[in-house]
């Protein structure tokens, strides 16, 4: 087995070993050699290599999505390190424990007119846990030190001096694992290198780290009885549910919350949980309120008095307008690290796990006799009815494309969902339970979803399936240049000629302007990205070739596979908003 020569990058990766952190994704640079070379000698570690920084990030954001393991970014000097921060900030308000390592030259060729040389330190910290720049080791290239920088030299016993930075290093080193793991968040390490880059030996010269590392649960334990006695005094309860991982709160738990009159659950794809008393898809019971003649009556109704909340970022617009301006008398937010005042009323933090605090909270509870999950249900059954009725009098579209394709997504597949129009269609069908749905919502961007979709397929147990617009799949295609494609890989873009969106936010007009600036009008063929990157092409003009080749396209393969579904650009927002009209 091979170390670098050079002790800081020795140090790290014997730090990555002791605290588990398997998954390095690394891009090819000469300045991060020292590390490349621990990581890739060494079998402990899966090492990835991409060459695109910021599809880097997001396919490593990915492959810790599903559970949460710390996973490394790896990068060289220079703007390299920038393409890291859309990923950054997406795992930064998603809670993914990502470490980014940027390789750097000493500080004394900064600023200087040096190549490949920016002012890296702290650039990330904006959105990172915690940023540190490491320091460079005297005990490597000491002669160079000592010809272009001697004041970096200050101790005659050169091994003393060493003995200090390695101490500083490993403090810092150990800081930054322990916070990305505890607090499932980015942090970033900054480590100067001098040339010679490339020497190697056999066995390293830094102490072995002590000891083994491990990380408590976070939560904060609270006497629950007052909030209880609220709870129970309470005839609506409101519990809306934002992203979550598969499991994070048992079945029992959650049987017990739909169980209770009193209480209604709003969930989203996202959210990967379900049961039959919930409300999957707020926006259809949001949407035709706002279109009733008794609009103010029917918020009122809904207007819960407690509101408790837990889970990620919330995608429904309509959910927060209407408890913005219908505030609850309390809010609750579960969660062991934040908690965003959305609504603008959250008056308490439980710093608690969901399913910790619902294990201790629900014994306390008394179902409460009320109208209020009862109503709301009868409404629920109403729109799904309404909706089947629609389906059967709409053109194709992507409305009926996206019915389509839920119908045929296979039990237990993952599913990765693009931003934009995509995550919205997506909540206004239902999926079967054992489907996992991720997306990147912290910062709710296109510029990944393909490269973090690969990402979690490589990890995942089964079969991933990405739903994609036109725009998203266009802007991240180098999310598909690497040698990490599964063969059950599946990717679905929903082409309807550009920026779909735009037509249904307000401002939507029939001009050039709005074509070009706003919509993004493109003509694209996407077959020939897919022969480029080997995946199987396939292309829907209408209902009866879609429902075709649904029927074929889970089935395994020898090459991942694409579906292109063609709808038509001017239609699609006019048959989403009449829908609303529709089951109102």
């Amino acid at each position: 087995m091979k170390y670098s020569s050079i002790p800081l990058a020795q140090t790290i990766v014997l730090y990555c070993k002791a605290w588990g952190i398997k998954n390095i994704v690394i891009s090819p640079g000469s300045r991060n050699a020292p590390l490349t070379i621990g990581f890739t000698e060494d079998p402990f570690f899966n090492c990835f290599s991409i060459v695109d920084e910021r599809s880097a990030a997001f396919f490593a954001l990915g492959l810790t999505q599903e559970k949460k393991e710390g996973v490394v970014i790896l990068c060289t000097s220079g703007s390299a390190l920038l393409n890291y921060y859309p990923a950054v900030a997406e795992a930064f308000y998603s809670d993914i424990p990502m470490l980014v390592i940027s390789a750097d030259r000493p500080a004394y060729k900064i600023d200087i007119g040096d190549g490949q040389t920016i002012r890296q330190p702290k650039v990330l910290q904006a959105h990172v846990n915690y940023s540190a720049n490491l320091k460079q080791d005297v005990i490597h290239a000491t002669a160079t030190i000592s010809k272009l920088q001697p004041a970096m030299i200050t101790d005659a016993k050169i091994e003393r001096q060493q003995e200090e930075i390695q101490q500083f290093n490993e403090n810092r080193i150990q800081e930054a694992f322990r916070i990305a793991l505890a607090e499932k968040a980015p942090v970033h390490l900054n480590c100067p290198f001098e040339e010679p880059l490339y020497q190697t030996q056999q066995s390293p010269s830094v102490p072995q780290p002590a000891g083994t590392f491990t990380v408590q649960r976070p939560g904060v334990q609270e006497d629950l009885e007052d909030y209880a006695a609220t709870w129970n005094r309470s005839a609506k309860k409101m519990i809306l549910v934002g992203a979550l991982s598969a499991g994070a709160v048992p079945q029992l738990l959650l049987d017990q919350l739909a169980d209770d009159p009193s209480v209604i659950v709003l969930t989203e794809t996202t959210s990967n949980i379900s049961h039959k008393a919930f409300f999957p898809s707020i926006d259809s019971i949001v949407a035709p309120i706002e279109k009733s003649g008794n609009k103010q009556e029917l918020f009122e109704k809904l207007r819960p008095e407690i509101l408790l909340t837990f889970g990620g970022m919330i995608v429904s617009k309509k959910i927060k307008a209407f408890l913005r301006e219908y505030r609850p008398l309390s809010h609750w937010h579960l969660d062991p690290k934040k908690a965003y005042d959305t609504f603008f009323c959250l008056d308490h933090h439980f710093r608690q796990h969901p399913a910790d605090f619902l294990r201790s909270f629900l014994p306390r509870t008394t179902e409460v006799r009320s109208d209020y999950q009862p109503y709301w249900a009868n409404v629920k059954e109403r729109y799904k009815e309404r909706r089947s009725a629609y389906l059967e009098q709409i053109p194709f579209s992507d409305f009926k494309a996206f019915n389509s394709v839920v119908e045929y997504i296979p039990e237990n597949t993952r599913l990765q969902l693009a931003n934009s129009s995509t995550i919205r269609y997506s909540q206004l069908f239902d999926l079967h339970p054992s489907v996992r749905v991720y997306c990147n919502r912290g910062t709710s961007g296109i510029e990944g979803s393909t490269s973090t979709a690969v990402g979690a397929a490589y990890k995942a147990d089964g079969p991933t399936l990405l739903i994609t617009g036109d725009l998203s799949f266009l802007y991240d295609t180098n999310g598909l240049w690497n040698r990490y494609l599964r063969d059950d890989f599946r990717i679905i873009v929903i082409n309807n000629g550009g920026g779909g969106i735009f037509r249904i936010l307000p401002g939507a007009e029939e001009t050039e302007n709005f074509k070009t600036y706003f919509e993004t009008t493109q003509d694209l063929n996407l077959e020939h990205s897919c022969k480029m990157y080997g995946l199987q092409h396939d292309r829907a003009m209408n209902e009866s070739e879609l429902d075709s080749l649904l029927q074929e396209f889970f089935k395994p393969s020898d090459q991942p596979r694409l579906l292109e579904i063609c709808t038509p650009r001017t239609l699609n927002n006019k048959i989403l908003l009449k829908y609303f009209d529709f089951i109102s």
